[in-house]
């Protein structure tokens, strides 16, 4: 079987430190290699892959601004369509803009909806439903006017993680500092709970940063900027907990998966894919408010974190996604 996958261009697949969709689709392209399919990678010049390469910019457009995101879209999905009839199977982790191209080829098209940015986008979906087959990253993350042929989880490298059994005293924020992941929700969590905080992750929203973060920075609650791989184990896996108390129904949440697979639990506001993710009172603490979340704290001691590692290396591995999409590309070429 030969499978084309598109990954975005905006980082390396796979991503230095942020870019969670080109995270996936790496994962994704490594993992059905590994089940002797021939991967064709479409993504970044700079990217690594056991598989083909094919790119038309060296670097992304958020690691070399002098691009233009656009016209590098444009060219970048273009080069794959026009070759369509090259691959049994092109499996899309790139969004709507690439479903416009699936009335002109006879390659079918598997697309990862990695979440709505808006429901604006939905019609462009609606369009294809006939043709598309859409996968879901989480039974929450769905839009009722669509039509799925499965939900997939994403999945991680479980050998990048490794297991904690004794943290230290602290307490992590992981994520992007903006609104939706609740990074001024965390701090208000450990300030109540008199907790040490420490925050790692891109800033995203300038003015968040500066009015709801950065006042409340001191040797209670730390920056540590954003980490990479290699930071990334030691940072979550000697945590008490994951904070996660977002602002908007998420649709999976890379972290806290990460987190577990440490065998740190996590503490979430219940909104979007969290059910899914955490087994409650198991894995970690489904709360609605920061109070809860403080409450939650204390109860950590009855947390086997062996659980959460165990859960997490069954649910989110590698190995499992890949599985899973192989399955569905033998579906949908019979």
């Amino acid at each position: 079987m030969k499978a084309a996958v598109l990954a975005p261009v905006a980082w390396r697949t796979p991503p230095r430190h942020y870019g969670p969709w080109e995270q996936v689709a790496s994962n994704i392209a490594e993992g059905l290699i590994k089940l002797g399919v021939e991967v064709t990678l479409f993504a970044t010049g700079d990217s690594i892959t056991a598989g083909k390469l094919e790119a038309i910019c060296e670097q992304g457009y958020e690691e070399d601004r002098t691009q233009d995101a656009k016209v590098l879209e444009c060219l970048h999905i273009s080069n794959l369509m026009e070759r369509a009839e090259e691959f049994d199977i092109i499996h899309n982790n790139f969004d709507f803009l690439p479903l416009t191209y699936t009335g002109l080829i006879k390659t079918p098209v598997i697309t990862t909806i990695h979440g709505f940015s808006s429901p604006r986008i939905i019609p462009v979906y609606k369009k294809y439903n006939a043709r598309g087959h859409y996968v879901s990253i989480s039974n929450a993350d769905r839009s009722a006017e669509l039509e799925y042929i499965a939900t997939v989880y994403n999945g991680l490298d479980t050998k990048d993680f490794r297991f904690t059994e004794k943290p230290e005293d602290y307490l992590v924020y992981f994520g992007r500092i903006h609104h939706d992941k609740g990074a001024a929700e965390a701090i208000q969590i450990a300030k109540k709970a008199n907790k040490r905080l420490l925050i790692a992750g891109i800033i995203q929203d300038e003015n968040y940063w500066k009015e709801k973060v950065e006042p409340f920075l001191d040797d209670q609650i730390q920056y540590i900027g954003h980490a990479g791989p290699e930071k990334r184990n030691e940072l979550l896996g000697n945590a008490q907990a994951l904070l996660h108390p977002i602002n908007f129904a998420e649709p999976f949440g890379m972290s806290v998966a990460e987190a577990m697979l440490c065998g740190t639990p996590v503490i979430a506001f219940n909104k979007g894919s969290m059910p899914e993710l955490i087994q409650n009172q198991r894995t970690g603490f489904l709360v609605n408010t920061v109070d809860e979340a403080v409450d939650a704290i204390v109860q950590l001691g009855s947390i086997n974190r062996k659980d959460c590692f165990e859960w997490a290396n069954s649910q989110f591995s590698k190995e499992k996604m890949a599985d899973d999409y192989f399955k569905l590309y033998q579906q949908i070429l019979r």
